[in-house]
């Protein structure tokens, strides 16, 4: 799921896409998606003075519902790469120890 601009570039790159309104632009809008469950991870990185405005309640609607928010590019990236690690590789936790 994605506003505007963001769902026009996935949908151009062949990710399917379900568009959904940014909070200016009325109900139902983002913020609604994420307080009703429909929202399991946020990249909300922001450009102009309205993306800024409409990120507060995108933030403070993620943390209320324990929703993992990343705010820029780079984390949103080494999200997305520890993601596409975790399917390639079981996560195993080992002591610092055996590293040296």
């Amino acid at each position: 799921m994605a506003t505007g601009g963001t769902a026009k570039y996935l949908s151009d790159h062949g990710v399917t896409v379900e568009m959904v309104n940014k909070v200016a632009q009325g109900r139902p809008h983002i913020v609604d998606r994420i307080i009703d469950g429909k929202i399991d991870l946020i990249f909300n990185t922001t450009e102009g003075w309205q993306s800024l405005k409409d990120s507060e309640s995108i933030r403070r609607s993620a943390l209320a519902e324990k929703v993992p928010s990343y705010t820029t590019a780079s984390a949103s990236v080494a999200a997305v790469e520890a993601i596409e690690a975790l399917r390639n590789e079981a996560l195993a936790v080992r002591p610092l120890q055996d590293y040296y």
